[in-house]
């Protein structure tokens, strides 16, 4: 997640929501090791990672991990890098690290 917030403060926000994309799996897999004690699937589908472990995120960590999941293919695979880095402004990118944060908070108390 430091990772993210570094690239938010030097203006690379489609690297900061790939980052916190990044940082909140591999989270969700700490979390899976610990609570099934087994080695989790190798996905990068936040939602997926969610559902096999049964547990359930408050509602608004729940809608921003939908939005979070849906940012993951086009930042990972660009295929319109300029029209993809437009979508994430400032202010957007900014909100969805605020929120990762949070959830960051959520998955430490699920220890």
């Amino acid at each position: 997640m430091d990772t993210a917030l570094y690239m938010f403060a030097g203006g690379r926000y489609l690297y900061a929501v790939f980052m916190c994309h990044l940082a909140i799996e591999k989270a969700l897999k700490g979390l899976y090791c610990h609570k099934l004690k087994e080695v989790p699937p190798k996905t990068h589908s936040l939602i997926h990672l969610i559902d096999k472990m049964g547990i359930k995120p408050l509602p608004k960590p729940g809608t921003f991990i939908a939005k979070l999941s849906e940012a993951s293919i086009p930042t990972r695979y660009p295929e319109d890098l300029d029209r993809i880095q437009s979508l994430y402004t400032k202010a957007i990118v900014k909100d969805l690290l605020a929120q990762g944060k949070e959830f960051m908070t959520w998955v430490k108390k699920q220890l």
